[in-house]
């Protein structure tokens, strides 16, 4: 009752703020503006899906930006300079997050050192190489990738809408239902006693840290598709947004509590929130002052329920 009492807050405030909106501004209720803001949450909605993978646990990854900006700088030089297909683009980005991401948990849980200083180097190395990557230079795709963002015929959803919902979906199926993801609420719950019960508390970490690593790796495909292109600036204050959203959907910052699915209504209510602002006629500076008072106010919130 109570998993369903926080869906229903979250469903609940999502409504209020479509309904608010739409009165300051009738467009924002078009199918158009609502098909718009569901064909951007694509990237944020994978991010925050292997984000809230690991923070169940206990950790955090503050690279993810920098990393979708190298992902994304690998599928630029692989279809705009050795002109490679999209599926070898896209299988190439996921191998190098996933590969980025797996060497950011494994020096993290075997040095025992903390996730989010691991991370933040991390952070600072994967910008440089995606600046390496491209001589700090946009790389223009074009056609080549731009279908998977657009959407369906006379639909307003892109096929990276749908794959992004297929796979939150299945991040709450293994979060909720597989012995790992049981293993990773252990793990945050309380380390020592999930050792003490012979759960296994390395090799799982390691995983949760490699899953985000490959689920950004998709999401700079996204994030390509949309724009046409790649750009090795691409994903800046992106770790932001994705952990907002995780902790507007629940998700303890403290671990050993979160669900998918509620980070999925965290990057909805993130994303029409900012939508919403940008129709209203904020300016970007009062955008990231409202912005900044939720995410504030969602971390009181998890630390009332705590309590």
């Amino acid at each position: 009752m109570r998993r369903f009492a926080d869906f229903l807050i979250l469903l609940t405030v999502l409504a209020a703020m479509i309904l608010l909106f739409g009165l300051l501004r009738d467009t924002f209720w078009s199918f158009a503006s609502l098909g718009n803001i569901a064909n951007r949450i694509p990237a944020l909605a994978l991010v925050a899906t292997g984000m809230t993978l690991v923070m169940v646990t206990g950790g955090i990854d503050l690279s993810v930006g920098s990393v979708l900006g190298l992902c994304g700088a690998v599928v630029g030089v692989m279809m705009a300079d050795w002109h490679w297909a999209l599926p070898l683009a896209l299988l190439g980005s996921i191998l190098v997050g996933g590969a980025i991401g797996g060497t950011t948990g494994a020096v993290s849980v075997k040095l025992r050192l903390p996730s989010f200083i691991v991370s933040l180097g991390m952070l600072e190395m994967a910008r440089g190489l995606a600046f390496l990557a491209t001589d700090s230079q946009t790389k223009y795709i074009g056609a080549a990738i731009e279908p998977l963002g657009a959407p369906f015929g006379s639909l307003v959803i892109s096929p990276a809408f749908v794959i992004s919902v297929l796979i939150v979906v299945a991040g709450q199926v293994m979060l909720s239902q597989m012995p790992m993801g049981r293993h990773w609420l252990a793990i945050g719950a309380n380390r020592e006693a999930a050792l003490v019960s012979g759960v296994p508390v390395d090799r799982p970490r390691i995983l949760a840290h490699a899953l985000l690593g490959a689920l950004t790796g998709l999401a700079a495909v996204f994030n390509c598709s949309r724009l046409g292109s790649a750009d090795p600036n691409a994903g800046v204050g992106f770790e932001l947004s994705a952990i907002a959203a995780v902790v507007v959907g629940g998700t303890s910052l403290m671990g050993g509590r979160g669900s998918v699915v509620k980070s999925f209504m965290g990057v909805l209510i993130i994303a029409t929130l900012e939508a919403g602002l940008v129709q209203i006629g904020a300016t970007e500076p009062m955008k990231r002052v409202v912005t900044g008072a939720v995410i504030i106010a969602a971390v009181l919130a998890d630390t009332w329920r705590r309590k």
